[in-house]
């Protein structure tokens, strides 16, 4: 895993990204390295990205829905106490 503070977009321009939402894209790098880039959509200001083995985006994705289904049953906790 590696932290970028700046990465290339000429070199992300060779690949499309195999997945995408308006700021953020997974483009495959290598073989098996693959970069989760935050595209910022103001001119002049460099993308950062997290590069990340296929094995690495497998662990992430877990600990990523594990705090998102914690987020969420706090989330409806509140709701719940704020209907009754």
């Amino acid at each position: 895993m590696q932290l970028l503070t700046t990465i290339d977009r000429a070199t992300l321009e060779r690949s499309a990204p195999l997945a995408e939402s308006n700021e953020f894209a997974i483009y495959q790098l290598r073989n098996d390295t693959f970069a989760l880039v935050h595209r910022h959509a103001g001119t002049g200001v460099e993308w950062q990205a997290i590069t990340l083995s296929g094995d690495g985006i497998f662990r992430v994705s877990e600990l990523m829905m594990r705090a998102a289904r914690s987020l969420y049953r706090e989330m409806a906790n509140e709701v719940s106490r704020a209907r009754k």
